[in-house]
């Protein structure tokens, strides 16, 4: 029996006593079953089976998945209130997390395995939630318009060398929200205004499309640059369609702020739901997460970088190097939120 297993069964003796007891908080529809766990998740991807089987296999829970996207998965906890069956909320982007917090619908976890294996600064510092994967939002180019050696920053995008030649999704996306909270945090409102204000002026065409269309029109020479998450072109790399190989070889990635700050990253978490039936599997369920089996999972199956050092990442994505990371606390990209969608609305940014 692994050390997982162990704990795993120590802690349902408990929590099911507890239950029986009726020192777990509010009454629920009958008791909790501890083989079952509802993981509500708007991370869209069939890789992430890999993950769901794994913890069954190792622990017996089954995992009742219930997909949708952030906002009506939130939505959807906050209706059914006290009576929830939601165990875990799983979705993309610190941002999402944050929101959700604040709506109160993640209850704080005291975890020493999850505390040492997740960097501080991917997870919320109350533990209401803990980043398991990383995607950094880069530079994408035309191999055949763009020396890498012209690209730097994320700031000298916004200058008047770039004009005509900037792709980049809409500003209602939470991705491009969260990567002007992280400037606005670490340069300043105004310096954050000012770029924003010269990345605008630059975009090739009004934003449309998500981040593999962005890459796709790099490819096909309608912008010299995009600023899209690093697995939409491992993807591309590793597609069986040979259009998409055609693609991701027209395109580079560049890592940008090597010399400073260091490369945004966000992450894909979760958090225990306020009124978990089933704390303790959420819980094992979390832990899990951060084994390295489930780390190369997040790596290898939808080539997202690891949280926990030491992890392979995958080829599709590791043969584009390796990078520094922007130390900031992803926690600030939820706080900054509409601070960043007014600098964008400000700018024009549609």
């Amino acid at each position: 029996m692994s050390k997982l297993t162990r704990r795993l069964f120590l802690a349902y003796g408990t929590a099911m006593a507890a239950v029986v007891a009726g020192e777990l908080g509010k009454p629920r529809r009958g008791m909790a079953d501890a083989r079952v766990l509802n993981l509500y998740s708007s991370r869209h991807y069939d890789t992430d089976n890999q993950l769901y089987e794994g913890f069954t296999q190792k622990t017996g829970i089954k995992i009742n998945l219930i997909e949708g996207d952030a906002a009506q998965l939130v939505e959807r906890i906050k209706s059914e209130g006290a009576n929830s069956p939601a165990d875990v909320l799983i979705t993309v982007d610190a941002g999402n997390l944050w929101r959700a917090q604040t709506e109160g619908l993640f209850q704080p976890v005291s975890s020493a395995t999850l505390n040492s294996a997740i960097p501080a600064n991917l997870r919320d510092p109350g533990g209401h939630w803990f980043g398991l994967s990383k995607r950094a939002r880069v530079i994408m180019y035309n191999r055949g318009k763009v020396n890498p050696a012209q690209l730097s920053t994320y700031e000298a995008l916004g200058t008047p060398a770039w004009k005509g030649k900037v792709l980049i999704r809409s500003s209602n996306n939470i991705y491009n929200q969260s990567l002007i909270a992280g400037m606005i945090e670490t340069k300043g409102a105004d310096t954050a205004q000012k770029w924003v204000q010269g990345l605008v002026a630059n975009f090739a065409r009004p934003p449309e499309g998500n981040d593999t269309a962005q890459i796709k029109a790099v490819a096909a020479g309608m912008g010299d640059v995009a600023i899209a998450n690093s697995y939409y072109l491992a993807r591309l790399a590793s597609s069986n369609d040979p259009a998409d190989q055609a693609v991701a070889r027209n395109v580079g990635m560049f890592f940008p702020n090597q010399r400073d700050r260091g490369t945004h990253i966000n992450i894909s978490g979760a958090g225990v739901v306020r009124n978990a039936p089933n704390q303790a599997g959420a819980i094992a369920f979390l832990e899990y997460l951060v084994t390295p089996e489930a780390q190369k999972i997040f790596s290898f199956g939808n080539n997202e970088y690891p949280v926990v050092s030491g992890v392979p990442v995958s080829p599709a994505l590791a043969q584009y190097g390796t990078f520094k990371s922007d130390p900031v606390n992803v926690a600030t990209y939820g706080r900054l939120n509409s601070q960043a969608i007014q600098i964008m609305d400000r700018a024009g940014w549609k």
